[in-house]
């Protein structure tokens, strides 16, 4: 259960640094960066997720 609650905030941080990248990326200020790590954040949280689910 522990387990499965970092990976919902996991995603659902990857998924707001995602979005504030890709904001940035059009705006002034880093966006790949952030695009990048909430990419990854978003996926990790993500996997975490379907392997609680399967055990």
């Amino acid at each position: 259960m522990f387990e499965r609650r970092i990976g919902t905030v996991l995603a659902a941080a990857g998924a707001l640094l995602a979005l504030a990248g890709a904001a940035m990326y059009l705006l002034p200020g880093p966006g790949l960066p952030f695009l990048v790590i909430g990419l990854a954040a978003l996926i990790t949280g993500l996997v975490v997720i379907a392997a609680t689910r399967r055990t």
